[in-house]
């Protein structure tokens, strides 16, 4: 007989149609006013601090839901959103600057689901509010920075080859190499443009050889300022726990952050706005740091306070900065004692290798340099930055380091701790500063989420009532195939980690209830024709699917390409419409094909049948 179904396919619609029911489930359960505590410097989020969180809340009268300790962070979980900004000015007040206390909504997914994996779609800033942020990057202190190593490179290799110079000083935009006579330089000269054959090199008067960056050099040292920074800045909003922040590129040196669900602006910008970098140099023990501390520095060297105001003698050249390091570990050293495991990328690993080959037994120190805004602005009308630094280790090299290497003799695991954290958040190659801000009211978000969820509905119920009316029975088929296609779309956007449901995506999943309709609409018309051209109804059915297939693989292959583009060369609102419709193209091409026909034929398939109700 037609139309009966294999056993495989049948179980491929139930699971497939169970599974993404199972993953859309979490979106029914909403979600809590909650406020977040995760640790700032020289502080560690325990278990012994959720007894104080509690502790202090209770004394306060302040009703909290529950209270959750994971992943380094607690969540306090509160019953409205008043008690969330009670909750949140008492925390601060209590736990004092070490900690980071910042207003958050949270998932109300059961534990059950949230074991499977389970968990809401992330929605977006035009749906959950919270803020947007557009952040330019100081190209000036990125090229700064570049023109450093530079220099430091020359010094390191024009001694390593054996080439006497005068000095070695950087500048405006380029670095000069004064020599000792004519045959150091064209030997210098010759040595470096093939060893660095990114940047020009011009002789000047006074045996002076100028380097400077080519075009593609300044290109590749911005791309990779902002690149950098977009990585570093989606670090520091985890401490926020935004689960599914926007950090992207817009333009030449701006990057564009929007926080979902985050109403503490205030703490935000204090996180994202925290401009750092490390810095490793050698401790200058050739000179007494008495005499520097009575005010006679020597040119070569810089005073810098410890952790604890201890003044700290070192070397002005830098050995290595932070952007290269790669991953730290703390744990302990043979003899149970703490330390730092680095690992660093292969150019770090080779400078880390030149500069320590040499200094085997000195001491090096860690230095954390910090930029913060001032109230000035230079003449561009950007702000000014002001640098604080501060030494945070000093640590004995025992033997030649490459790109993995231990950081001993520190004072106790907890530093260890503290440290591997510093080092793995990594350091901006430049400081940034907030142009735009815009905050999105979460009532703003919730008219629109009514709105949205509003027009879904009122969409689906007038094709649903249009295609009971209008095919009868079969119309009660494509409406079940029409109900498990939005399912689908929301359980699809609740597993794939990078989709956001936007405002646009709601108005992308209205359009594929249309579009899934229409599939529907190609195969029932095409099974009138057939029963009209004298077939039987089972050979309808067969002929009205197959000779409809072709045409419905057209049109939606045709439509995904166009949300293909959308989503390559579009941003924003427009890759959220393009990524609920892409998805839904794929979703209606299985309800209505595959669905719709296995429902057929376990209602009509199989037997013999005298008339259809379509």
């Amino acid at each position: 007989m037609l139309n009966q179904n294999p056993l495989w396919k049948t179980l491929l619609v139930l699971i497939v149609v169970f599974g993404c029911g199972l993953y859309a489930l979490p979106n029914i359960y909403g979600e809590d006013h909650a406020v977040q505590i995760s640790a700032g410097r020289n502080a560690q989020v325990t278990e012994q601090l959720l007894d104080q969180v509690n502790d202090e809340l209770t004394k306060a009268n302040i009703a909290i839901k529950r209270i959750e300790y994971a992943n380094d962070q607690i969540l306090v979980r509160v019953p409205d959103s008043d008690t969330q900004l009670l909750a949140r000015e008492h925390l601060e007040t209590a736990l004092g600057d070490e900690y980071f206390v910042a207003m958050n909504l949270a998932p109300d997914t059961p534990e059950w689901l949230a074991n499977l994996g389970g968990s809401p779609m992330k929605l977006g800033l035009d749906l959950r509010g919270g803020v947007h942020f557009l952040m330019e990057v100081d190209m000036n202190s990125a090229l700064e920075k570049a023109l450093e190593d530079a220099q430091g490179d020359f010094r390191t290799a024009l001694r390593e080859e054996g080439i006497r110079y005068r000095t070695v000083r950087a500048k405006e935009n380029a670095v000069d190499i004064q020599f000792r006579d004519q045959e150091a330089l064209d030997k210098a000269e010759f040595f470096l443009r093939n060893r660095n054959r990114d940047l020009v090199f011009d002789e000047k008067d006074d045996l002076v050889l100028e380097a400077t960056f080519s075009e593609a050099r300044l290109l590749e040292i911005r791309d990779y300022a902002v690149k950098q920074n977009i990585t570093i800045i989606r670090n520091r909003v985890n401490q926020l726990g935004v689960a599914e922040p926007l950090v992207q590129k817009q333009g030449a040196d701006r990057i564009v952050v929007q926080l979902p669900g985050i109403q503490d602006t205030a703490k935000a910008k204090e996180i994202l706005n925290a401009t750092a970098t490390l810095e490793f140099r050698m401790v200058d023990q050739k000179n007494d740091i008495r005499d520097a501390m009575n005010g006679r520095v020597p040119p070569g060297s810089q005073l810098i306070d410890d952790r604890n105001g201890v003044p700290q003698l070192l070397e002005k050249r830098i050995m290595l900065t932070g952007n290269h390091i790669i991953d730290a570990n703390s744990g302990v050293d043979e003899y149970g004692l703490p330390q730092v495991s680095i690992s660093l990328d292969s150019d770090g690993g080779n400078k880390m290798s030149r500069n320590t080959r040499g200094n085997i037994g000195k001491p090096m120190a860690t230095v954390f340099i910090e930029y913060k805004a001032t109230d000035e602005r230079d003449a561009d009308g950007k702000l000014v930055f002001e640098k604080h630094e501060e030494v945070i280790n000093v640590a004995t090299i025992r033997a030649q380091l490459g790109s993995n290497f231990q950081i001993t003799g520190i004072d106790s695991p907890q530093e260890a701790r503290d440290l591997s954290l510093l080092l793995r958040a990594g350091a901006l190659i430049a400081p940034i500063q907030i142009v735009e801000e815009r905050t999105v009211g979460p009532s703003l978000g919730k008219e629109n989420i009514e709105l949205g969820m509003q027009a879904i509905m009122w969409g689906m119920a007038l094709v649903l009532f249009f295609m009971l009316i209008y095919y009868k029975a079969f119309g009660i088929v494509a409406n079940i195939a029409l109900v498990s296609n939005v399912i689908m779309i929301v359980g699809i956007m609740s597993m794939i980690p990078g989709a956001t449901l936007t405002l646009p995506g709601m108005a992308g999943i209205v359009l594929t209830v249309g579009m899934a309709v229409d599939a529907n609409v190609l195969i029932f018309e095409r099974i009138r024709e057939e029963i009209r051209d004298g077939r039987s109804p089972q050979q309808a059915i067969h002929h009205g699917f197959d000779s409809a297939f072709s045409t419905i693989l057209d049109a939606n292959i045709t439509t995904f390409i166009a949300g293909l583009i959308l989503f390559a060369v579009g941003t924003g609102p427009i890759k959220g419409f393009s990524i609920t419709l892409m998805i839904g193209i794929a979703t209606s091409m299985f309800t209505a094909i595959i669905v719709t026909r296995t429902l057929v034929n376990l209602i009509w398939g199989g037997r013999r049948v005298e008339k259809l109700a379509i």
